[in-house]
């Protein structure tokens, strides 16, 4: 199989007044778009599922702050400024673990506070082109990560991965997964190991479609089989997403990646989260300070139709876990890379605030 880099995942998109979604719930199986015109429809969006990934989150927030914009322009504008103070609060609600939600709704309020003396006409176009912008960013600081990524990743390299941070987590190219797209496209020959990801399977639905769409070597393995793999040498690298990072470089990814870090330790194995700034948290000083979202125990019960647990049973499902920094090889950034010496060191901070642009 040869692996090519053209093939493009479009998460979401503008179009026609609306933001649309590629609700992911029907994946692989079915490719197909949530329309959504209101701040209402993309938090119920946010939190069932249809879109997913804090990267992608983020941004499908802040078209769902300039949605309702659209709606209120008409309005008087204390009429205007409440509604918008709704629907922040609504979107704030919608998924309490990813931080890139909260930063790009701060971001969008931030504009909004600064554009008050303004008509709500002109706050709306202003809210869109923000929405807008926020959109290409995300895909230039994927590039930028992938870039820095892929340099650490050697020729033939067999990487794990855990959970969906791709395209389908962002608005294009990927953290994780971009780190691998951005090692293809540089000529470097990868296979892919993806672990499903019980229990809503990102990894088998939609990390294995991704890679097959783009003819990149994947092998699907359930969770459990990751420390024999690693322990009969068969990965050379790991590299996740994540969700959310505190001050202290301890970090907070899809439930499981707690275990495979503690793993890839015991066997010696780099163990790499993609992590765009607008991730890490320093107002949390420790990862016990990152709010685990508990999620629906339908998930654990069973998958769409398929239901295998017995009724009664006591289920829990907390959807992410947290990975202490002393477990992170490094963070590869859209700045560079910040290694475990410098997360160790408690320099997080100084990294975030003083890196190059």
């Amino acid at each position: 199989m040869t692996a090519t880099s053209g093939y493009t995942v479009e998460t979401l998109r503008w179009k026609n007044d609306a933001i649309e979604m590629i609700d992911q719930r029907l994946l692989p199986g079915t490719k197909a778009y949530v329309r959504c015109d209101t701040a209402a429809c993309v938090a119920a969006a946010i939190r069932n599922m249809v879109i997913r990934g804090a990267p992608a989150i983020g941004v499908a927030a802040a078209y769902g702050i300039a949605l309702e914009a659209r709606h209120l322009k008409a309005a008087f504008s204390g009429q205007f400024q409440t509604g918008l103070d709704q629907a922040f609060d609504l979107l704030a609600q919608s998924r309490p673990t990813a931080v890139n939600l909260f930063w790009a709704l701060n971001r969008m309020q931030l504009l909004r506070r600064s554009l008050s003396p303004l008509e709500p006409f002109e706050i709306t176009e202003r809210l869109l082109a923000e929405a807008h912008a926020i959109h290409k960013e995300d895909i230039r600081i994927n590039q930028a990560m992938g870039a820095y990524g892929a340099s650490l990743l050697p020729d033939g390299a067999r990487v794990m991965t855990h959970c969906n941070a791709g395209a389908l987590a962002t608005a294009g190219h990927g953290t994780a997964l971009g780190v691998f797209r951005s090692a293809v496209a540089a000529g470097k020959r990868l296979s892919v190991i993806a672990n499903e990801t019980r229990p809503f399977l990102q990894g088998a639905r939609l990390t294995a479609w991704e890679m097959v769409q783009e003819n990149i070597p994947v092998t699907l393995i359930t969770d459990n089989m990751a420390g024999h793999l690693m322990q009969t040498g068969g990965i050379d690298a790991i590299v996740v997403g994540t969700d959310r990072v505190a001050a202290n470089g301890d970090v907070a990814n899809k439930i499981g990646t707690y275990m495979i870090a503690v793993l890839a330790k015991r066997h010696d194995i780099p163990f790499y989260v993609a992590c765009p700034l607008s991730t890490i948290d320093l107002t949390l000083e420790t990862g016990a300070d990152i709010p685990i979202e508990e999620r629906d125990i339908n998930e654990v019960k069973g998958f769409r139709e398929c239901i295998w647990a017995p009724e009664g049973v006591s289920i829990r499902n907390p959807a992410f876990d947290v990975t202490p920094a002393e477990l992170v090889t490094a963070l590869i950034t859209e700045k560079g890379i910040i290694t475990n010496d410098r997360l160790m060191a408690k320099e997080l901070k100084s990294v975030v605030e003083n890196s190059p642009a």
